[in-house]
């Protein structure tokens, strides 16, 4: 039995069906809930050639935690209190923040989700979830992306979490 679940949410697609599937389970576990946003603040300086933009780092911010909110919510709305953690890193890799943050809590289980990437965009982008099922000291629970062809319908567009957009 699980005890402590931390989802990693990113606000896309598959991030809001890994914040459904881990509302899910917590209930289901009896579990605390926590979800993660990492804000990875070395892009920004990498595209700007060193230069900090305030603006964008405030943008970023203003964005994960509205991300963070709205898990949040969904938690809410299936009897579930969930705490919310935004992270920001410069230089550091996603799954390293994602690891250090599990094991700081310390999370028992891990909600991931599984993009899909392959080819050049994984070689390019690599993948945060593979590297993290690679290296976690606990359970890893991946929540794969829909795409159109494997469902035959359209992806919801912002379906938020809890609405049962499988």
């Amino acid at each position: 039995m699980y005890q402590h679940i931390l989802a990693a949410i990113d606000g896309s697609d598959s991030g809001w069906l890994v914040a459904d599937e881990a509302v899910r389970f917590a209930a289901d576990q009896r579990a605390s809930l926590r979800f993660i946003h990492v804000v990875d603040e070395g892009v920004v300086y990498w595209g700007a050639d060193g230069v900090i933009l305030d603006s964008v780092f405030d943008t970023l911010r203003r964005s994960g935690q509205a991300i963070l909110d709205r898990a949040a919510a969904a938690a809410s709305q299936a009897g579930l209190k969930a705490e919310t953690l935004l992270r920001e890193t410069v230089g550091k890799r996603l799954p390293d923040v994602i690891i250090a943050e599990a094991a700081a809590w310390p999370a028992d289980l891990l909600v991931l989700g599984a993009h899909g990437r392959s080819g050049v965009g994984h070689l390019l982008l690599g993948s945060v979830s593979e590297s993290v099922v690679r290296r976690s000291p606990v359970p890893v629970l991946l929540v794969r992306g829909r795409t159109e062809a494997a469902q035959g319908t359209p992806s919801p567009q912002d379906a938020p979490p809890g609405s049962g957009g499988r």
